[in-house]
C-alpha cells in the first residue's frame, strides 16, 4: 500500500531530479535567457528611453523591465517541462519514469513545480541585474507573486502538453517558434496596447500572454492597460483549464504508455 509519506517522497524525488536537470546546465538554462533579457533591455532602452513614455512618470526602460522578466519567466517555464519530456521520449528513458509507482498527479505536480521554480529564478536574476541599471518601484508585491506563480504554472502545464504530444525535437521547436515566441512578442512587452489601432487592441486582448504581462507590470507601477483583477481572472481560468487537460492527458497515458 502506498502511504502519504511515500507519495510525498516520490513527488519530491522527481521534483529534485527536474531541478537538478536544469541547474547542472545553468549556463544554458539560466545564464543564456538572462543575458538575452538584459540585451533586450539595453538595446531598446538606449534607442527609445528618451523618445517614449508609456505610463506617466515611468521611464521607458522601467516600463520594459517587468515585460522582459515575465516573458523570460514564461518561456523558461514552458521550456523546462517540455524539454524534459521530449528528451525522455526521444532517448527512450521515459520508461524508467513510467515504471515507478508515481501517479499521474504526482508527475503533474513535480513537473509543474520545477517549471515554476526555473521560470521564477530566471526572472528574478533579470530583476536583480536590471535594478542596478534603473530604479524600479514595487507597488503591489502580491500581484507580482500571483502572476509569476500562475504564469509559470500555466506555461509549465502547457509545456507538459507539448512534451507529451510531440514525438520529435523539430515538432517541439515548432511549438517554440510558431506559438510561444509570437505570443510573447505580441503581448505588450515592448509597448502598451493603447498605442495600437483599435482593431489590433482587440486582437491583443485575445492573447493570454498579454494579461500575464499586464498584470505583472501592475505589481510594479500600479498602472496597467486593463484591470489587474480581470487579468488575474483570465490567467487563473487559463491555468485551471490547461491543468485539467494536462492531468487528463497524463492519466490516459496518451503517447506515453503506447
Amino acid at each position: 500500500m502506498v502511504t502519504l509519506k511515500t507519495q510525498i517522497i516520490g513527488t519530491w524525488t522527481l521534483l529534485k531530479k527536474e531541478l537538478l536537470r536544469f541547474w547542472r546546465v545553468a549556463f544554458q538554462t539560466v545564464a543564456a535567457p538572462v543575458i538575452t533579457g538584459i540585451l533586450y533591455l539595453l538595446i531598446f532602452s538606449h534607442v527609445l528611453d528618451s523618445r517614449l513614455e508609456v505610463y506617466e512618470g515611468v521611464p521607458y526602460a522601467a516600463f520594459l523591465i517587468p515585460g522582459l522578466i515575465m516573458m523570460s519567466l514564461l518561456q523558461n517555464a514552458f521550456s523546462n517541462s517540455s524539454s524534459s519530456l521530449i528528451q525522455a521520449k526521444v532517448m527512450g528513458n521515459i520508461v524508467f519514469l513510467l515504471l515507478t509507482p508515481l501517479s499521474y498527479l504526482q508527475l503533474f505536480f513535480a513537473f509543474l513545480a520545477a517549471s515554476i521554480v526555473r521560470g521564477i529564478f530566471v526572472g528574478f536574476c533579470i530583476y536583480l541585474i536590471a535594478i542596478t541599471y534603473i530604479d524600479l518601484p514595487i507597488e503591489h508585491p502580491w500581484f507580482l507573486f500571483l502572476f509569476a506563480l500562475l504564469g509559470g504554472g500555466l506555461m509549465g502545464a502547457f509545456g507538459i502538453i507539448a512534451g507529451v504530444w510531440c514525438d520529435r525535437f523539430d515538432q517541439m521547436a515548432a511549438f517554440g517558434n510558431f506559438v510561444i515566441m509570437p505570443l510573447s512578442m505580441l503581448s505588450g512587452v515592448f509597448y502598451s496596447i493603447h498605442s495600437l489601432p483599435v482593431s489590433w487592441q482587440g486582437v491583443s486582448q485575445l492573447n493570454p500572454f498579454f494579461y500575464m504581462i499586464d498584470g505583472f507590470r501592475f505589481g510594479f507601477f500600479g498602472q496597467s492597460d486593463v484591470s489587474p483583477y480581470f487579468s488575474l481572472g483570465v490567467v487563473a481560468l487559463f491555468f485551471i483549464v490547461l491543468s485539467f487537460f494536462t492531468i487528463r492527458m497524463l492519466k490516459s497515458g496518451f503517447k506515453l504508455r503506447n
